[in-house]
């Protein structure tokens, strides 16, 4: 947006909060001005924050871009407008941006995060800004790229890392150039901003913040600056670096009092608070929290809080991360949902929670909010049994490479996500080993599937890596397939960068599995649109039984799983709409070509979320890839993310 623009639209804002932005509060607190396009100072004070020299509160609820479509973007922030919010804290996802090195996206879709600032001075809204470089979110690998990991050498969130410390700058440069002109010191609505994120909860040095600090002030954001950490963990390794606001996650009022110990006279405030909490893969229910009398204490006491998160969306296509102990052991990925039981869920709405927490505000700061906004429009459409379209098998791309044995993805193919298919020719064997499998093997003998092997331990699920073979039917070598599947990086902890892949070693009856073909195939790229369906039989094919090196212009075996199925929804009139899979098996869902997410029977969740904005009037192409099902399953529509008996 021009400045011009931006100027008229921001001065227009103000209108319709009169009687709100100057109202003062029980404790003789100014409510500040909203975003106006001109200059402001927020600043500290003597343990509190100063906008424009008045004690200002910040009343923040956190969402992020990333996870919601943007055609909504502006819906959500006006929610936490009318919650009687003053404030938008976003977190930036590094990853999100650069998949590759120096390949910057900050325009397209929702990685225009310039954008949704410019909407939250627009909606009169100020924004806190958590760009990492590591963020945690629930967000795979905690932000930073999958490619610092194709070298194995790198070390992450280190000063000491000349590898690290240089992706840093470089993608410090490229976001600075787009949030300096929004800093609220020049016209923008941008108030603050952090430093890295619970870092104490990993690290101790106090050196790396410091630099990270100097960066930021390098490209012309001078602050101020605050940080988030977790009370015991600060009081453990105190990496707090001096002078800036000191954020506390999940802190109560005597949490508050302690930190003022670390910050002196800075601001402590609640950094994070939880008025819900993550899901994970394979838990029996969603998981839900009650905010109510703790957000009464904090405000009554005066300070500042950031809800995380006030909406949390979705964690689209392949987004979602993991977390592990310390030692990689109880791996539990994210779910595709990030609703997080948050005051506006998935969809947008409001809750219940939402409504008391509204209550406790307006009870507090003795300011009307204002009113909802309309809800966006929803949509259906008549239940659907997909066909079976397209054979994985017939689609592996491209010429396999031939490697001494299976290992990292990101190394051996420059891999972040995906799955990756390892084939072998083997003769007499009663045993296969699979050690260290991230996250997912399924494992077929001549073309039949006879077996798993799961990272995430679950009743259902084998989580032992022996999985035993058929026996042999004569002396002409069997073929092996080894599908790995993944999910998302581990985002939080010591173990933050795993590799992703069969790690190993892999084993038949204890002889490693050597000299192996391999493909790799990454979900999200232009392979899903040139599918060969099952009846196409015009290019030449290899076969699962065809053997290493024979011609491969044979004929297509029998469709096996996985399969990919497909079906239209006809939908007459767009708008966001739950698309119920708890009737297939595990895989992913494309909408029109567009990555959904991930789906798995051992729940919680069974419906993805799909905005309206990414439907059609009309046809809509619908593309399931099932790792284990070859019949198809119907598929309905449904109005929320929680089935019945399932809250």
């Amino acid at each position: 947006m021009h400045r011009r623009s931006f100027l008229a639209l921001s001065l227009l804002t103000p209108l319709a909060f009169a009687g709100r932005g100057w109202a003062a509060s029980p404790a003789g607190i100014r409510v500040a001005r909203v975003p106006d396009g001109r200059h402001h100072a927020f600043t500290f004070g003597k343990r509190e924050f100063l906008l424009d020299g008045e004690a200002f509160r910040v009343h923040s609820g956190e969402m992020h871009p990333a996870r919601i479509a943007k055609e909504h973007w502006r819906h959500r922030i006006r929610m936490a407008r009318a919650m009687g919010l003053n404030t938008v804290a976003i977190y930036v996802m590094w990853n999100h941006h650069e998949r590759e090195p120096g390949v910057f996206d900050f325009e397209t879709g929702n990685r225009d995060v310039g954008a949704f600032m410019r909407l939250c001075a627009e909606e009169g809204m100020w924004v806190y800004l958590r760009p990492g470089p590591y963020i945690c979110g629930e967000w795979t690998n905690g932000g930073l790229p999958a490619y610092l990991l194709r070298d194995p050498d790198t070390r992450l969130r280190t000063r000491d890392d000349p590898r690290y410390m240089a992706a840093v700058r470089r993608y410090f440069a490229a976001l600075a150039e787009r949030v300096a002109p929004l800093m609220a010191s020049a016209g923008g609505p941008v108030l603050m901003v952090q430093i890295e994120n619970e870092y104490s909860m990993f690290a101790d040095d106090i050196g790396y913040l410091d630099v990270l600090r100097d960066i930021w002030r390098e490209h012309g954001i001078d602050g101020p600056f605050s940080v988030s950490d977790g009370w015991k963990d600060l009081q453990r390794r105190k990496a707090y670096p001096a002078g800036t606001a000191l954020g506390l996650d999940g802190a109560d009022v005597a949490d508050l009092l302690k930190g003022r110990g670390f910050a002196g006279e800075s601001p402590v405030w609640v950094g994070e608070a939880y008025p819900g909490w993550l899901t994970h893969w394979g838990e029996p229910t969603f998981a839900t929290k009650d905010y109510e009398t703790t957000l009464r204490h904090i405000m009554r006491a005066g300070y500042s809080f950031n809800l995380y998160v006030v909406h949390g969306g979705t964690n689209f296509g392949l987004t979602a991360g993991s977390n592990a102990e310390d030692d990689g052991s109880q791996f539990q990925p994210v779910i595709t949902s990030y609703d997080y039981a948050a005051p506006i869920d998935e969809r947008g709405r409001p809750t219940e929670q939402y409504t008391r927490l509204r209550r406790v505000i307006e009870e507090v700061t003795r300011v009307t909010p204002a009113a909802l906004p309309p809800a966006p429009p929803s949509a259906s459409f008549a239940p659907v049994t997909p066909q079976a379209f397209a054979s994985l098998w017939d689609n592996l791309p491209g010429a396999p490479a031939t490697l001494p044995s299976p290992g990292p993805n990101e190394i051996l193919f420059g891999l972040d996500q995906g799955l990756v298919v390892y084939r072998k020719r083997i003769d007499a064997g009663s045993v296969l080993r699979l050690e260290n499998v991230r996250d997912y093997a399924v494992v077929h003998v001549d073309g039949q599937e006879v077996g798993s092997v799961s990272r995430v331990e679950h009743p259902s699920l084998n989580s032992q890596p022996e999985v035993r073979l058929p026996a042999a039917g004569g002396a002409t070598p069997r073929a092996l397939d080894i599908l790995i599947d993944t999910f998302g990086h581990i985002n939080f902890g010591p173990r933050i960068g795993d590799h992703k892949g069969l790690i190993g070693p892999a084993s038949i009856d204890g002889v490693p599995l050597r000299e192996v073909e391999a493909w790799a195939i990454p979900l999200e790229g232009d392979w899903i649109h040139g599918l060969r369906a099952i009846a196409d039989e015009s290019a030449p094919t290899r076969t699962a039984t065809a053997p290493v090196g024979a011609d491969s212009s044979v004929k297509a075996s029998p469709p096996r799983g996985p399969m990919f199925f497909k079906t239209t929804l006809h939908i007459e009139s767009p708008g966001d709409v739950y698309i119920d899979l708890s009737a297939w098996s595990k895989g992913y869902l494309w909408i029109n070509g567009q990555l959904l997410g991930r789906y798995w029977n051992i729940g919680p969740q069974q419906r993805l979320f799909c905005p309206g904005p990414w439907i059609r009037a009309g046809d809509n192409e619908l593309l399931v890839l099932d790792l284990h099902r070859k019949t198809p399953a119907m598929i309905t529509a449904a109005d929320s993310l929680h089935t019945s008996g399932n809250s």
